[in-house]
């Protein structure tokens, strides 16, 4: 008759995603990791706890996540 139905594993293996989502996914994980960062060195007294360095982090995180991951 026809094919025969395919399964999830072969769903999965086949999806490559949408990149926006993957990008979105990547600035949330990589700024929520870059303020945990920040926060514990604030807490080991090695630097403050303020936006500048959490958006550098997060960047530098982001920027390396994207490069490994992606391309």
């Amino acid at each position: 008759m026809s094919e025969e139905p395919k399964g999830i594993r072969d769903g999965v293996e086949e999806s490559k995603g949408d990149l926006r989502l993957i990008l979105l996914l990547n600035a949330v994980l990589s700024a929520w990791f870059g303020w945990t960062v920040v926060w514990g060195l604030d807490r080991l007294g090695v630097t403050e706890l303020n936006a500048v360095n959490v958006v550098g982090l997060s960047l530098l995180i982001f920027g390396i996540t994207y490069l490994a991951v992606l391309r």
